[in-house]
C-alpha cells in the first residue's frame, strides 16, 4: 500500500479539523476557540431530526432511552424504536398500556424494557407487553412519570406517590405522606446511586430512601420561601423538584425554579440570572459521569461544575447556536445545524452520539471533540 506524504497527512488533518469546525459553526473556522473554551466538556453537532414524516408515531416526544444499538422513545402516539436505520411503532394494539409513553429504563439484569405511560406501567419482555395498573397490582397510580431499574427492584414515580416493584418476590410497596417525608403523593422523579433511591416530590423537595437500612431522609429550600431562594446555597433552590439524577457522587436536582447539585456535604444553586442554565424551568436532567444533562424548555444545557454548553434552536433561521459559559463569560457560536425545537424533555447517549426527545421530533447529534 502506497504510504501518503507526512506533508499531505498534515494537510489532510488539518482540512478535517476544518470540516469540523465549519459543521459545527455553520461559518467560520476562526470559531475552532470554541473546543479550547470547552475544555474536557463534550461537544456536539450534525444534528440531525426525525418527526413523524421519518416513522415516529408522534412528533411529541417525552423521553428517550438508549438500549445497545436500538433507541427508544415514548411518544404522545405510543412507543417508537430505531433500529437499523428503521422505525417501528407500537401502540395500544400491540399491548402498551395507554399510548402516552412519559419514562422508559432497561433492566441491566434481564434486559427487559420497562415503560411508564399515562395510563400503566408495562414490562416488555420477549416481544410481549405486560401490563400493571392499580386495579391488577400494587402500583400506586396509573401516571407513570417516571421508571428505574435497579438491580431486582424497579421503581416508579407516580402521581399518587412513589412505587418498589421486587421482581423476584412480585410483591409491591408504595409510600406516599403517610409512611414517608413527602408533603402530598405527587412524585415526578427518581434514580439511584451508592445504595440509595432520590425521589423528586412534588412539593416536597428530595426525598432520600436507603435501601439497606430503610430509612428515608429529605432534603427541602430550607428558607420556606417559594417565591424566591433567599439564601444562596443553603440546602434546594426549590420544594417543586422536577427530576432527580446521580453520578460520581453527585446528586443533581431539577426544579422548575432552578438547579441544585449536592455533593453529600454542601448544596449548589444555579440559576439561569447567574450561570449558563438556559432556563430555570428544568424538565429532566441526566448525568453522564461528571457531566450534566438538562432538558429544559428554552433549550439543552450540559455542566461539570465549572463550564457551560448549551444548544438551541434559532427560530428564525431555523439554524442552531451552541452557548458555552465560563465564569460570567458567555460565547455564543452559530452552528449549521441545530436540535429539533427547544422545549427538550428527555436525552440519553450511545457511543458518539447524544439523542434527544423534544416536544417536535427526536434528534441525534454526533460528539465533535
Amino acid at each position: 500500500m502506497k504510504r501518503l506524504n507526512p506533508v499531505l497527512r498534515y494537510g489532510a488533518r488539518i482540512s478535517f479539523l476544518t470540516m469540523l469546525i465549519v459543521s459545527l459553526s455553520g461559518s467560520s473556522p476562526y470559531n475552532k476557540e470554541i473546543f479550547t473554551e470547552a475544555g474536557s466538556m463534550p461537544v456536539y453537532g450534525n444534528w440531525k431530526t426525525f418527526t413523524s414524516r421519518d416513522g415516529l408515531p408522534a412528533d411529541k416526544a417525552y423521553c428517550v432511552r438508549v438500549d445497545g444499538d436500538r433507541v427508544l422513545v415514548g411518544t404522545s402516539a405510543g412507543l417508537a424504536v430505531y433500529e437499523n436505520s428503521e422505525w417501528r411503532n407500537y401502540t395500544v394494539e400491540d399491548g402498551l398500556a395507554h399510548p402516552g409513553v412519559l419514562s422508559i429504563d432497561i433492566s441491566e439484569l434481564t434486559g427487559d424494557v420497562w415503560i411508564g405511560t399515562l395510563g400503566g406501567l408495562n414490562r416488555w419482555s420477549a416481544g410481549r407487553f405486560e401490563t400493571f395498573t392499580q386495579f391488577n397490582s400494587g402500583l400506586a397510580n396509573d401516571v407513570i412519570y417516571s421508571v428505574i431499574c435497579d438491580g431486582k427492584d424497579v421503581w416508579t414515580a407516580t402521581g399518587g406517590g412513589a412505587g418498589h416493584y421486587d421482581t423476584y418476590s412480585g410483591s409491591w410497596e408504595i409510600y406516599t405522606e403517610r409512611n414517608a417525608p413527602m408533603h402530598e403523593p405527587w412524585t415526578y422523579g427518581v434514580c439511584a446511586g451508592d445504595d440509595k433511591i432520590f425521589i423528586a416530590a412534588w412539593g416536597g423537595g428530595v426525598i432520600e430512601y436507603n435501601t439497606g437500612t430503610n430509612n428515608f431522609r429529605d432534603y427541602i429550600d430550607p428558607d420556606g420561601e417559594m417565591e424566591l431562594d433567599v439564601f444562596p446555597d443553603d440546602g434546594l433552590v426549590h420544594d417543586i423538584t422536577t427530576a432527580v439524577t446521580y453520578a460520581d457522587g453527585i446528586l443533581w436536582v431539577g426544579t422548575y425554579f432552578g438547579l441544585s447539585r449536592y455533593n453529600g456535604t454542601h448544596w449548589k444553586g444555579y440559576f439561569d440570572h447567574d450561570s449558563g442554565l438556559l432556563s430555570n424551568f428544568i424538565n429532566f436532567l441526566k448525568a453522564d459521569g461528571p457531566v450534566v444533562w438538562l432538558c429544559t424548555d428554552k433549550g439543552l444545557s450540559s455542566f461539570n461544575g465549572d463550564t457551560w454548553v448549551s444548544y438551541q434552536r434559532n427560530e428564525n433561521n431555523y439554524q442552531g447556536k451552541v452557548l458555552i459559559t465560563n465564569g460570567n463569560e458567555t460565547r455564543e457560536i452559530d452552528a449549521s445545524t441545530s436540535i429539533s425545537h427547544n422545549f427538550v424533555l428527555g436525552v440519553d447517549f450511545i457511543g458518539d452520539d447524544i439523542w434527544i426527545a423534544t416536544s417536535k421530533g427526536v434528534s441525534r447529534g454526533e460528539r465533535l471533540n
